[in-house]
């Protein structure tokens, strides 16, 4: 199907651009569709995407455009990869011409009135689609440098996951398949919110072992949450859990990791967001987060403590001095308690 069609990818940012590069590398015909005019024609001028991923050459296969029903139209497969607050009010107007579409999330992000994934709003928008969901430990520069990269295709359609595998794989980049889209979903909105936690802490001086404590105590807690909502613990084990948890809590090329460190380093919550320039999807999924966990009764001591440092004026200092005198739960929530 995807020999007959070019594929399209929604957005224009760094993701999206890489994305669009790697199905070119792989032979395919790519319509690369963005709001801006001018950074369409910046990136047919220049052969590059200059605001977002400086440095690296659009493929000749990839074709920049900006209408969007006739980017629809002409194609099956379609990615999506725009801000999760922009994602709706883009798709909303076009939905007649979604149905039957294979339609890939690879927005990390919760919706905040509703708190619905970004899966799930294309399933609200246009229910005749069939839809999956593309997330891993998927730094955007580094895909486009030709990382060796491995991600998750998710969805109950089983012949979805294969054309998107057929599609992406390449010889940097795998793709692996899951039946949980829910939990595969959710471990990569739910990583953002840890991943400032982790550059706050370094740009403190913040040693290896309370790195290493802070990433695992949110698996911990991550997981916790989701399997409240139904997903696969197990999930959380692979690459889009803690694999996309790693990545994004140790790495300063991460948005939300680099938006943690700013606030570390003493800048308030609107200078580090305009320091990034990008949106940092992690300081809108904080705040739907706390108010779901408190709503559901979930323990998430590290989300309400950030929240706590962002919204209510508390310091990481008092946070972590929180957290430390807490009593201790178990390691792990999913291993019976018994037989010690």
């Amino acid at each position: 199907m995807t020999d007959q069609h070019p594929i399209a990818v929604l957005g224009g940012g760094s993701f999206g651009t890489a994305l669009a590069n790697l199905l070119g590398e792989n032979g395919q015909p790519v319509l690369h569709w963005m709001r801006d005019p001018q950074q369409a024609e910046a990136i047919r001028l220049t052969g590059e995407n200059p605001r977002y991923l400086k440095g690296i050459k659009v493929h000749p296969r990839v074709q920049p455009v900006t209408d969007l029903p006739a980017t629809l139209q002409a194609c099956q497969l379609i990615f999506v990869a725009l801000p999760s607050s922009a994602l709706r009010q883009a798709l909303q107007p076009v939905a007649e011409l979604l149905s039957g579409k294979l339609l890939i999330s690879t927005t990390k992000g919760i919706e905040a009135q509703s708190f619905l994934l970004m899966s799930q709003i294309l399933e609200d928008i246009a229910p005749q689609a069939r839809i999956g969901v593309l997330s891993g430990p998927n730094l955007a520069r580094e895909v486009a440098e030709h990382a060796l990269t491995a991600s998750v295709v998710a969805s109950e359609d089983e012949d979805l996951c294969q054309q998107v595998q057929a599609a992406l794989h390449g010889g940097t980049f795998r793709v692996y398949a899951s039946g949980d889209r829910f939990g595969v979903e959710l471990g990569g909105a739910l990583k953002n919110v840890y991943a400032i936690i982790a550059g706050m802490a370094a740009a403190m001086g913040m040693g290896e072992n309370t790195k290493s404590m802070l990433i695992t105590r949110a698996l911990a807690e991550m997981t916790r949450f989701a399997v409240k909502l139904g997903a696969n613990p197990m999930t959380f084990l692979g690459l889009a859990g803690v694999g996309d948890l790693i990545v994004t809590c140790s790495s300063a090329k991460s948005r939300n990791y680099q938006v943690g460190f700013a606030l570390g380093e003493g800048l308030g919550l609107d200078e580090a967001v305009e320091r990034l320039g990008e949106v940092a999807e992690g300081v809108n999924t904080l705040r739907v987060l706390k108010a779901k966990a408190e709503e559901l009764e979930v323990y998430m001591p590290l989300v309400a403590g950030l929240h706590a440092i962002l919204f209510e004026g508390r310091t990481l200092d008092q946070v972590i001095g929180a957290l430390m005198s807490g009593d201790p739960k178990t390691d792990v929530d999913f291993i019976p308690a018994t037989g010690f």
